[in-house]
């Protein structure tokens, strides 16, 4: 048996043809473009590129957007003053502080300090209190979490009565995907590096969700016959052959692994394309809540 190869890329234009329309709709009736905001503190060049990316998307399905960008050496209260400012800013319905940031300041608040009804990265500690407690609903959903659930529930995977296990436990992609899970009523467990014999944990999932970092961990004899298998993971591994010197792989042995599970998320190509596609639908989301829209 071969893998039913999961297009996050297929999936993500999707979502994306359903944002058009929905913008197109917003400006018509409603005098509202989407407006999202970026900020960037410091030269990391990984993060200059996610920016773009972003921007990028932005202006590819109607939206408004900008993109503030501070020193590497820039102050707690200049982070935190431009994160007022764009919470005031009624043209802005999304505010994304791109992370990591450097090293003198406190992330979580600065991320604290963004606007519950414009944290459309979904980290604000009240949306994720929400996302962890039964019968509440936060505003906003992490991205990546988020795109890991759209990708099964677009595919015609089964999520509720599923025994779904989240190998890693990190507070982007591990525990926000964990509750979403929950919330769809999947028997869950979590597992990390301290959890006794990982291979027989994984094998029990009807649904597995690796987001541990570390290339190739899962094997075929890791996943049950049949099994879904979302691969969050990306990492570098040295490839002489490559323009580049290395190559992108997964969490998960692909070439392995495809063999054995019923549908399979390949890197790239998999959940990558989803993050952005989920903070545009997220943007969305605020913009046609502070139109009175949705609640």
């Amino acid at each position: 048996m071969t893998a039913q190869l999961i297009d996050g890329k297929a999936i993500a234009g999707q979502i994306y043809e359903e944002i058009r329309a929905a913008v197109t709709e917003l400006k018509t009736e409603h005098g509202i473009t989407p407006g999202l905001a970026t900020v960037l503190v410091g030269e990391n060049s990984a993060s200059k590129a996610y920016v773009r990316s972003k921007q990028k998307t932005c202006t590819e399905v109607g939206f408004y957007s900008i993109g503030e960008h501070l020193a590497e050496d820039a102050s707690q209260e200049e982070v935190e003053g431009l994160v007022k400012r764009l919470n005031a800013d009624p043209s802005i319905h999304g505010i994304l502080v791109q992370l990591p940031l450097p090293r003198q300041l406190n992330e979580e608040k600065i991320l604290s300090a963004v606007s519950i009804e414009k944290d459309v990265d979904g980290f604000h500690p009240l949306n994720i209190g929400r996302l962890a407690m039964k019968g509440r609903k936060p505003l906003f959903v992490p991205c990546t979490p988020a795109g890991c659930i759209e990708l099964l529930v677009r595919s015609g995977i089964q999520i509720e009565g599923a025994e779904a296990v989240v190998l890693g436990r990190s507070n982007i992609v591990g525990l926000p995907v964990s509750m979403l899970l929950l919330h769809r009523n999947a028997t869950l467990t979590i597992c990390h590096s301290r959890s006794h014999d990982l291979p027989g944990i994984c094998r029990r999932a009807d649904i597995l969700v690796a987001a541990v970092g570390q290339a190739g961990m899962v094997k075929a004899d890791w996943v049950k016959p049949g099994a879904a298998v979302i691969d969050v993971g990306i990492n570098r591994v040295e490839d002489a052959g490559s323009k580049r010197g290395y190559r992108l792989v997964g969490d998960v042995d692909f070439e392995q692994v495809k063999e054995v599970a019923g549908a399979l998320t390949p890197v790239p190509g998999g959940v990558g394309p989803m993050t952005i596609a989920m903070l545009m639908w997220n943007t969305l989301a605020g913009a046609k809540r502070a139109a009175g829209l949705i609640e």
